[in-house]
């Protein structure tokens, strides 16, 4: 029997739109602690300046700075100008567009030590009954009176909600100390912890191509998966953060939030809905099930001189000024011991100084069980799945493809990239930072992309028992040089289980 054909068939591509949940309303002001900071001219004004340009904020939106710097509006409103002209792409910095956006801009003088100061805050910012976000990003040590402040000056009601910068803490014990500050004055569904990585476009690609497409379902577990790589490798060294860096070490810089959340997007289950509660409670399980990592199973290292890009560079010791014994490699194989992935290793690595600057999740599928060209000459290599998220955007797909001839001599089979360029499939789709989803996202009021107290607990508890390892067993940084993928030891983790890194 023949159909007739369906009318008004949707034109190539369609496109599935997701939609928040409708019970969350914006903010009417955005409150920008430490808006004279690096952070906040780098990223946090640009973002919002890119929010603005297309519409995204509301026309009334107050952005209120604050800082320990005495200024003006008008001082703050030109610090803000020079930082847009300084960060803001060339062709994105019409002047008509930052006049409007800087109308958004006040700023209010604080010293959040004490709670002195916080009543002016809240003068300033006057009606808030439209709701508050409030984005905290501070030193560790003035979580605890900035939380304080707030609270004395009537900043912290049921409108209100808060974003967290890192680092939230050193460890497990002083996570908790900042986290039970802040839920002294706020609710969990009204803190936004921040990660920055989940606010990248790749990053929420993977749960798409995860859980929008059925030909990856199946073999997405240990049947069908041998090894899951995660890489991000930086070619810079210490970049003015000495102090910061050296006090906390590759481990807790990168491996506790971002590549630990990588791997928690890689290795979930399919959340019963795309909200803030089923991804997260799905992201919590996997790190529940994080096998304890042993001596053998990970490679502290600490760069020495070397070259980058064709440039001499010096080592640790001589950026730092001083001898140290903080890592700035990790090489780890973790096991997430759950029926899904049982006996297939994750290997992490990440480092400074490194040959590329890349962030990368490269999932190694198993081997084809039978080669029927093999008798023919025909060579095979298992499927490779690489998601790349920096520097350009892309997910490509390692497949095996015959090489066009006539066969009398035996067949050449050759891998081949099937690529999806993210830059290229969407061209016209403007292409933002991190910070613009995340800051519209606390605005807005969605928590899906931000970290909830139990996965930061989770996190740090397998954190914690690695530095535990490495001051019992008493494991020192291994050399390497700059310019290089990491010390040797990081290439036999991997090699004495026939693995290579994909570099």
């Amino acid at each position: 029997m023949a159909y007739p054909a369906a009318q008004h068939e949707p034109s190539y591509p369609r496109e599935a739109h997701i939609t928040g949940p409708s019970n969350h309303h914006p903010a009417s002001s955005l409150l920008l602690f430490g808006a004279t900071g690096d952070l906040t001219k780098r990223k946090l004004l640009p973002s919002l300046f890119a929010l603005h340009e297309d519409g995204l904020i509301a026309p009334d939106l107050r952005i209120v700075g604050t800082a320990r710097s005495e200024l003006t509006d008008k001082e703050f409103c030109q610090i803000a100008r020079e930082a847009l002209h300084e960060y803001l792409p060339d062709d994105r910095k019409a002047s008509d567009k930052i006049t409007s956006f800087l109308e958004h801009l006040q700023y209010q003088t604080l010293d959040a030590s004490t709670v002195e100061g916080f009543d002016d805050l809240a003068t300033k910012l006057g009606d808030i009954s439209g709701g508050l976000s409030i984005f905290l990003s501070t030193a560790p040590f003035l979580f605890e009176p900035t939380i304080r402040g707030l609270k004395s000056a009537g900043l912290t009601g049921d409108h209100i909600r808060i974003g967290l910068e890192k680092p939230l803490g050193d460890n497990l014990a002083s996570s908790a100390v900042i986290n039970d500050a802040v839920a002294s004055a706020f609710s969990e569904q009204q803190i936004f912890r921040i990660d920055h990585y989940l606010g990248k476009e790749t990053v929420q690609n993977l749960m798409a191509l995860r859980f929008a497409n059925m030909m990856f379902e199946p073999l997405w577990n240990a049947n069908g998966i041998d090894h899951v790589q995660i890489t991000v490798s930086e070619t810079v060294g210490l970049e003015g953060r000495h102090g910061f860096y050296d006090d906390t070490g590759a481990l807790r810089d990168m491996v506790q939030n971002h590549m630990l959340q990588l791997l928690a997007i890689t290795a979930m289950e399919a959340p019963a809905d795309f909200d803030a509660t089923s991804v997260r409670d799905e992201k919590v399980k996997v790190l529940r099930s994080l096998r304890p990592v042993g001596a053998s199973e990970m490679v502290r290292g600490q760069y020495g001189s070397g070259a980058v890009d064709g440039k001499s560079v010096d080592g640790y010791f001589d950026d730092l000024g001083e001898p140290s014994g903080t890592e700035t490699f990790v090489g780890i194989k973790a096991h997430i011991d759950n029926w899904r992935w049982q006996g297939v290793p994750f290997y992490l690595r990440t480092g400074k100084r490194m040959a590329e600057r890349r962030s990368e999740i490269v999932i190694q599928f198993k081997c084809v069980p039978h080669n029927i060209f093999g008798d023919r000459g025909g060579k095979l290599n298992a499927n490779r799945l690489v998601i790349r998220l920096q520097p350009e955007e892309y997910v490509r797909l390692m497949v095996m493809a015959k090489k066009p001839s006539m066969d009398r001599d035996g067949v050449t089979l050759r891998e081949v990239p099937l690529d999806l360029s993210l830059t290229q499939a969407f061209s016209r789709a403007r292409r933002r930072i991190a910070y613009e989803r995340l800051l519209l996202d606390l605005i807005d009021g969605d928590p899906t992309l931000f970290v909830r107290r139990d996965e930061v607990e989770a996190q740090w508890r397998w954190i914690d028992a690695i530095r535990e390892v490495w001051e019992t067993q008493e494991v020192e940084p291994k050399p390497y040089s700059s310019g290089s993928w990491g010390p040797s030891a990081a290439i036999a983790l991997t090699e004495r289980d026939g693995v290579s890194w994909n570099e």
